[in-house]
């Protein structure tokens, strides 16, 4: 580095350009890692067989549930707390497992076995990367 650098030469820029650490450019979200790729597949998956069958059936509460998931991911893939996003998502997802058992009391169908393991990993990866993320 340069003392009392005022970018007078080109080299002196370049010095500069390769300390500075990259960091997304303005309006961009930040990338996302492998596991954070997996979660936000993995979220889309269980508010699809929310807000589908939400709809076929008439029942609002779980096309509200697909939408809050779309509106998670959404705002994740956009870079807007991120953490916050994870932690919140836990309960979120973890809840409607217990919920599902006691709704459908014996009504069980094949997409909501899917969905439940869907979101059996959903929670998992998220423990994952708030751990991850704590340890930094």
């Amino acid at each position: 580095m340069c003392a009392n650098c005022t970018y007078k030469s080109v080299s002196c820029v370049r010095s500069h350009v390769s300390e500075t650490p990259s960091q997304p450019t303005a309006g961009s979200p930040p990338s996302l890692s492998t596991l954070q790729r997996g979660i936000v597949v993995l979220v889309a998956i269980t508010a699809v067989t929310h807000i589908y069958p939400g709809v076929v059936e008439g029942a609002p509460p779980l096309v509200l549930a697909g939408l809050g998931f779309l509106g998670g991911g959404a705002l994740y893939l956009y870079g807007v707390r991120r953490q916050a996003l994870a932690v919140a998502a836990i309960p979120y997802t973890a809840v409607q497992i217990p919920l599902w058992v006691v709704v459908k009391a014996g009504n069980y169908t094949l997409v909501g076995y899917v969905d439940k393991a869907v979101q059996v990993v959903l929670v998992v990866a998220l423990l994952v990367l708030v751990v991850d993320e704590f340890r930094d």
